[in-house]
């Protein structure tokens, strides 16, 4: 109880110091003006949670309880003990995913089309980071180059939204490997800083170049259509009105439903390929030059193509986000990628569990979900994301979903070639 009361003190005199002027000062004109209740009830539910934290843990029940909820903290392996498909779980989150656009209003909806954004690109950032290995902390750059892609290919080129699909891809895929050349000798903290700078010398050059790019002002990007049809009131690019179409009235959300329908597929398709790919031996690759480069090289894996692969893939996959982030946006500018998306993604690919697709899938859709959840405490909403994320990785420090490394099974001829010979066999072959 005195080691409960003392710890909790310090600890709530330490919420005080850090909170107060986070959360007690307050801007009023020219002057600055102090609230201490604020922090002082932020620091009294510290001290208290703190208190019943050291009761709870020092007690059997609490340890048990621990040993429940965050499990074991090792760092091994995790191999699976079989195969276990849960076809009907998955048939089901399918159907449910395609049910939303006529369940949801057009607000969430256009939140449900940003979070599928995001599962391209944290599917994208998983491959470098989960399976290769390649600390990537420039991935926004691909995603510009994609949003970009479309955009100038219209205004240049005369590109549709279905002919800048695979021209966007392609395109960051090219700018993946252009940076995989240069960092190839490079490792951890090296790789982290070439990386975040060729991020940010993408987004300057955005910025900068006003002639090709628009710069600050941004470039107008055209509404999506499917052969031909328009999902504006009037028609403004030579086609027809879906609704005029189908004759029905008109609706502003038939353009998100469209959008929310064609990425949900491009998701499920990109997820199935992703899990195909790690059995494949580009896959094993990929694991095994995130384990250990110098014995990738001594089993004669290619290190070079692997890495520029990976770069490729991730950036196409990137590349991908950016279109389908211009098309719902119809319009980009630079200020929409920023280091703070880097970091935002290569969040939920360490909160879903490095090479976890799955987990990286739950982790952007709850990462993207619950910023708009907290909106009515816009004040302390990035606080308590901040609070969450810790929370999640004292919880999980594997991420959400901890990758498993399949297992493989002998056949029963191969079993019985490496069986030992017994007595009675060999008595049975003499006679």
């Amino acid at each position: 109880m005195k080691k409960a009361i003392q710890q909790s003190l310090i600890t709530g005199v330490l919420a005080f110091l850090v909170f107060g002027p986070i959360s007690g000062l307050v801007l009023a004109g020219y002057d600055v003006d102090f609230h201490g209740e604020r922090p002082l009830i932020i620091a009294l539910v510290v001290a208290l949670s703190r208190f019943a934290f050291i009761l709870l843990a020092d007690s059997k029940k609490g340890t048990q309880l621990s040993q429940i909820i965050f499990g074991r903290r090792d760092g091994g392996v995790t191999v699976s003990s079989g195969e276990s498909h849960n076809y009907y779980l998955l048939f089901g989150g399918i159907i449910a995913a395609f049910a939303l656009p006529f369940i949801l209003s057009k607000y969430w909806l256009s939140v449900a089309v940003l979070a599928l954004i995001y599962v391209l690109l944290a599917m994208g950032l998983n491959i470098v980071v989960g399976l290769a290995g390649l600390l990537d902390l420039g991935f926004v750059a691909f995603y510009a180059v994609g949003a970009y892609g479309y955009a100038l290919g219209f205004q240049y080129l005369g590109l549709g939204f279905w002919s800048a699909i695979p021209f966007g891809a392609f395109l960051a895929a090219c700018f993946g490997v252009v940076l995989g050349f240069p960092v190839l000798r490079m490792h951890g903290d090296y790789l982290a800083i070439v990386t975040l700078g060729f991020g940010e010398i993408i987004r300057l050059v955005l910025n900068n170049w006003v002639s090709f790019t628009g710069g600050p002002s941004g470039v107008f990007v055209p509404p999506p259509t499917i052969l031909g049809l328009e999902f504006t009131r009037r028609a403004k690019q030579g086609g027809e009105p879906f609704h005029q179409f189908f004759d029905i009235a008109y609706s502003g959300s038939f353009r998100t439903i469209f959008l929310y329908l064609v990425l949900l597929l491009l998701v499920i398709s990109i997820t199935f390929f992703v899990v195909r790919l790690r059995k494949m031996p580009l896959g094993r690759a990929w694991e095994a030059l995130r384990e250990d480069e110098i014995a990738c090289r001594s089993l004669g894996i290619n290190h070079v193509t692997t890495k520029l692969s990976a770069f490729a893939m991730g950036a196409m996959v990137g590349g991908l986000g950016g279109v389908f982030f211009a098309a719902s946006q119809g319009f980009v500018n630079p200020t929409s990628f920023t280091f703070f998306e880097s970091a935002l993604i290569l969040a939920i690919v360490v909160l879903g569990g490095l090479g976890s697709t799955i987990g990286v899938i739950v982790a952007a859709l709850v990462l993207t979900v619950l910023p708009e959840l907290l909106r009515d405490f816009s004040q302390y909403r990035v606080l308590l994301f901040g609070l969450a994320m810790v929370l999640m990785m004292i919880w999980r420090p594997r991420g959400l979903v901890r990758p498993k490394r399949p297992m493989f099974k002998l056949g029963s001829a191969v079993v019985a070639a490496h069986t030992p010979p017994t007595a009675e066999s060999n008595f049975k072959v003499s006679h």
